[in-house]
């Protein structure tokens, strides 16, 4: 008799999964540097960014022929600049909105992380005109951060209750050149929070961030998935909760950076992952997200991650501070090429971004 499991579907009938043997990637789009996708909890439709500008419409399965919004004229897509992340609102909840859309199933507004022509960071609203198409017109800026260096502008922004959170590097160069790390006078080396309503007034929420290209809030807690220097990578979890000190760079990963033996990390937070270089090929890391989908339910609170070189899968789910039933999925489903980001579709299930294609992740039984 074959083993099973049971999992209720969006219909609410439950049905019996086979066992489940093997993940793999099912190939959903060719696409050219793809970063991100997101959706609205339970829409039909996700978005899905590109680095060169483009917002474009993913639904039952195929991408559309026109992007939603092209705004690649305001955007720098050199290196580790581009168009970086994008999070949909709930609802009409910006303050300058006086159009409902009968038709949108789907966010009426959505943000965008972006570099603009001078390299700099970018964190704008922008409006639907209905689900496949927004107005490039409707731009309303709410964050402007000078970048002294091409690299490490962070990228991820995710929205909670009104109040978007912003991954923001440490301003580039190497070795935290400019001293951003643990200065908490500038929003550069940490996450950041920004109203949606009214006044933005940008805030540091977290620092000691070397370049969180992908964060993850659920609940309380939050996943950051911090890009190293030269020897380790690291993802850290911690309560969400304002003020923590993520240690750049005092350390990398678990290790001293500066200085390099016998640095004091107290009132720090440590990763609960770190990554050597020396592994399987890693260079950067790529978080990460923790599945919460139907179909792979053997997966439920499990944080998935890769590396942009590495391009491997890897799990674990965290548990009493620690990062237990550790997992390399790689064996299943191959190295895909260069990994850039995760996402979830309005069903939670959860698809990967590499610089050339759109993966769904899926149930082998």
């Amino acid at each position: 008799m074959t083993p099973t499991t049971s999992t209720t579907v969006a219909d609410s009938t439950t049905l019996p999964l086979a066992e489940l043997s093997a993940l793999g990637y099912e190939k959903v789009a060719d696409l050219d540097f793809p970063i991100q996708l997101t959706a609205r909890p339970g829409g039909s439709i996700s978005y899905v960014i590109t680095k060169d500008g483009r917002v474009w419409a993913f639904q039952d399965g195929e991408i559309g022929e026109t992007p939603v919004l092209d705004i690649s004229n305001r955007v720098r897509d050199s290196g580790e600049q581009g168009l970086l992340s994008i999070a949909l609102s709930e609802e009409s909840e910006s303050e300058d909105s006086e159009s409902e859309d009968s038709e949108s199933e789907d966010a009426e507004f959505f943000y965008l992380h972006y570099s603009d022509g001078d390299g700099d960071t970018v964190v704008s609203e922008f409006r639907f005109d209905t689900p496949t198409l927004a107005d490039a017109d409707s731009e309303r800026i709410l964050l402007r951060v000078d970048q002294p260096a091409g690299n490490h502008n962070g990228g991820m922004i995710q929205l909670i209750g009104g109040t978007l959170y912003v991954g923001l590097g440490d301003g580039g160069g190497a070795g935290d050149g400019f001293g951003n790390g643990q200065n908490t006078d500038t929003l550069l080396g940490g996450i950041v929070t920004l109203s949606i309503v009214g006044d933005p007034d940008p805030t540091l929420f977290a620092y000691g961030l070397r370049n969180p290209w992908r964060f993850w809030i659920e609940d309380d807690l939050i996943y950051i998935a911090d890009v190293g220097q030269n020897i380790y990578e690291e993802v850290s979890v911690a309560a969400f909760v304002s003020g923590i000190n993520y240690g750049w760079p005092i350390t990398e990963g678990l290790h001293c950076f500066n200085p390099s033996s016998g640095c004091d990390p107290s009132g720090t937070v440590l990763p609960v992952v770190e990554v050597s270089h020396a592994d399987a090929g890693t260079c950067s890391i790529t978080g990460g997200v923790v599945y919460r989908g139907q179909l792979i339910p053997e997966l439920d609170g499990f944080y998935l991650y890769s590396d942009y070189c590495g391009g491997y899968l890897r799990s674990f789910r965290f548990e009493e501070g620690e990062a237990v039933d550790r997992r390399d999925w790689t064996d299943d489903v191959g190295v895909p090429g260069r990994v850039t980001g995760f996402g979830v579709d309005g069903g939670g299930e959860v698809y990967v971004t590499t610089t050339n294609a759109l993966l769904r992740l899926v149930a082998i039984r």
